[in-house]
């Protein structure tokens, strides 16, 4: 947080003269001197509760100012007045977002926060996302964090939309509850594009949109270079339509995935489900190229050495501690890491052919799975459960034992 100043513009919102007008009323300086137009960052303070002491419903959407000139240091805040005490904004208006518009933020440092606020957006079919945080054009070493602490987001083609970029996302306490767009195949509760990091604690996704017996996006679709979950649940739960058949969570096999108490919900849909809960993909680079050390397509030069658990700090690493899995049935897996093909294509960031076993260089580890499913990993990449680890430091000795086949479902056997 070093780096950032006090937003120049403070307005606090009424709660029963706002509802009673449809729009926001300030107390006190109001939003006229600013045209429209914002400098130097703003906070925005809406009153937590009416006249009778009940949580404040405002029947709109937030009202943003343009943001105008340098953004170095700048922060936008949506509040609560009383910590921990939620509002909501509700309203059916098919364009309704709290949409954040950077452009080309360069090399500056940026910061937005939520703070208990709920966005129910039930018919708001057209925005990208009920919050779409807009920041493009970021450059290293300028950065963009984004900090959402007990919200509930409902509504827009994606509850959360963030665009690829120099940004650091982090969800605590938060219920990000589905999205309403139209395109179902496309549209995803949450989607975090090439990002950074995207760290989630104590949050539930849930909600995607299906439609009837046709396919359907994920809840969780994260393509962050460092996935961080802490105590998260994911769910095919459905708010107004019928339960998505995609698996629950889309995510990325290069960078780095860390999850400790990972929920994984799946009640029947109307189709035939796709199989996986967890799919660690390879087909997409979604990042810049300059943010991962090594190259995410298949090639010669890097060869999986014999032990590929003594190589973790060589390959691209996804660890997945305690999940647990409630499904409607026996599932035949609970994770997939695909491999990566030999190039890219035309368009520079999908992943083409077909690179061998040797040549991939990702791993992953699952430890303390439960639930119901026939086996923790599917078949076909560099994938262990519950595996003892060699340890840090040990000198030339024996060499250890490991399963020659990848995917294997069974502990590997260490003998140092």
């Amino acid at each position: 947080m070093e780096g950032l100043r006090a937003p120049a513009t403070t307005l606090r919102v009424k709660c029963e003269a706002s509802r009673a007008a449809g729009r926001e009323v300030y107390e006190g300086r109001g939003a006229d001197p600013l045209q429209g137009r914002a400098e130097g960052g703003y906070e925005f303070i809406y009153e937590a509760t009416d006249s009778r002491g009940r949580p404040c419903v405002y029947p709109f959407s937030p009202w943003m100012p343009q943001v105008v000139g340098a953004l170095q240091g700048t922060q936008y805040i949506f509040r609560s007045s009383v910590p921990g005490s939620r509002i909501t904004f509700r309203t059916a208006d098919e364009w309704a977002t709290l949409n954040l518009r950077l452009f080309e933020v360069g090399e500056q440092r940026v910061h937005f926060e939520m703070r208990d606020i709920e966005l129910d957006f039930p018919g708001a079919i057209q925005p990208k996302g009920a919050v779409h945080l807009e920041v493009t054009g970021t450059r290293r070493p300028g950065l963009f964090t984004a900090v959402l602490r007990r919200v509930r987001v409902y509504g827009g083609k994606n509850a959360i939309f963030i665009p690829n970029g120099q940004t650091m996302l982090y969800i605590e306490d938060g219920d990000i509850a589905g999205n309403v767009g139209t395109n179902t195949d496309q549209e995803h509760t949450a989607y975090i594009n090439g990002t950074l990091v995207s760290h989630f604690r104590n949050t539930e996704f849930h909600g995607q949109r299906a439609w009837q017996d046709l396919s359907s996006g994920h809840q969780l679709k994260d393509k962050a270079y460092l996935r961080v979950y802490e105590n998260v649940t994911v769910s095919n739960t459905p708010q107004g339509s019928t339960p998505s058949a995609m698996p629950l969570v889309d995510a990325s096999a290069f960078g780095f995935t860390w999850a400790d108490g990972l929920r994984i919900r799946r009640i029947e849909p109307a189709q035939a489900v796709r199989e996986g809960l967890v799919d660690l993909r390879t087909d997409i680079l979604y990042g810049e190229r300059g943010n991962y050390p090594w190259s995410v397509v298949a090639d010669p030069v890097w060869t999986m050495p014999s032990n590929p658990l003594a190589a973790l700090d060589k390959v691209y690493l996804s660890v997945f501690l305690h999940t647990s899995v409630e499904s409607f049935r026996d599932e035949p897996f609970v994770f997939a890491l695909r491999t990566s093909g030999r190039s890219f294509g035309a368009d520079g960031t999908h992943v083409e052919g077909d690179g061998n076993q040797g040549e991939q260089r990702a791993v992953s580890l699952a430890y303390g799975t439960t639930g119901r499913f026939e086996r923790t990993y599917a078949p076909g990449s560099w994938t262990y459960t519950d595996p003892q680890l060699p340890r840090i430091g040990v000198g030339v000795g024996p060499q250890p034992v490991h399963t020659p086949r990848s995917g294997a479902d069974r502990p590997m056997t260490l003998r140092l």
